[in-house]
């Protein structure tokens, strides 16, 4: 009698291999859940937008995902956290548009951007010309797009760009100053990869910016982490549901076997 209760439960998901192997997917399941959070929390921070500078890739109150990085491992295209004391005291969101050594201008005969000579395709951006209603800081003014400079960026610096030109509080407004409007790359403390609310997209790489020296920077982990906490997850829904699914399916089978 007991030998073939043993033998039941063994069948029934009681007991046995298939308990042990539930038991197993809700520990690895559980330990990939929570690594995979804890690994976004130590590469990613939170950031929330302030303006509409930035926009149409990220619009004011955006929540954003920003990968912890220094900035010496930046490159053209990035849109970049970062705080500079002669712009702001607070963290600023800006696209990266020359590196040191670059020569970056405005405008060539088509009313674009070149970089060393070479044309951009910022399809990214919103050249158009500022709304009549546009407001801006007291004091402070956005340049208006195809507004003429020519800047050499100083070795170690960054020229940024907001995308929505004629909102845009940049390098342009700064062009009188040290450095002609370039920020250190020591400035920069994170780079964005996504955004997270109100709605899920990633933060492509322009791809202008790839025949250029150094190319394009390669993406976060972020959608690593993402495949990492969905696959934890179903591990654990899957152990947790083994056991009783196949008790379930067992007592069926045990009801029509008693009814026949």
């Amino acid at each position: 009698m007991g030998g073939t209760e043993a033998i039941r439960g063994t069948k029934d998901g009681r007991g046995g291999l298939g308990s042990v192997l539930s038991g197993l997917a809700v520990a690895i399941g559980f330990a990939l859940f929570l690594g995979g959070f804890v690994w976004g929390a130590v590469v990613y921070r939170p950031y929330t937008v302030p303006t509409d500078s930035m926009m149409p890739t990220v619009r004011p109150g955006d929540r954003v995902l920003a990968q912890r990085i220094d900035g010496a491992k930046v490159r053209r295209g990035d849109v970049v956290v970062f705080t500079d004391s002669m712009w702001s005291d607070l963290p600023m969101v800006k696209r990266v548009v020359g590196v040191g050594g670059d020569t970056v201008k405005c405008c060539d005969a088509g009313g674009g951007l070149t970089v060393n000579g070479t044309p951009l395709d910022e399809s990214y951006a919103d050249t158009t010309r500022p709304d009549s209603g546009l407001a801006m800081p007291p004091g402070q003014a956005a340049a208006a797009p195809g507004t003429p400079f020519e800047v050499v960026v100083p070795e170690g610096n960054l020229f940024l760009l907001g995308d929505r030109r004629a909102a845009s509080l940049d390098s342009r407004s700064h062009l009188q100053e040290a450095g002609q409007g370039t920020v250190p790359r020591s400035d920069v403390n994170a780079r964005v990869d996504a955004v997270a609310w109100p709605s899920l997209a990633m933060v492509e790489r322009p791809r202008t910016y790839a025949g250029l020296p150094g190319g394009v920077s390669q993406a976060g982990p972020l959608l690593l982490q993402v495949i990492v906490v969905a696959v934890g997850a179903a591990l654990v829904v899957l152990g947790a549901a083994y056991g009783p699914l196949v008790r379930v399916l067992g007592r069926g089978r045990r009801e029509r076997a008693g009814a026949s």
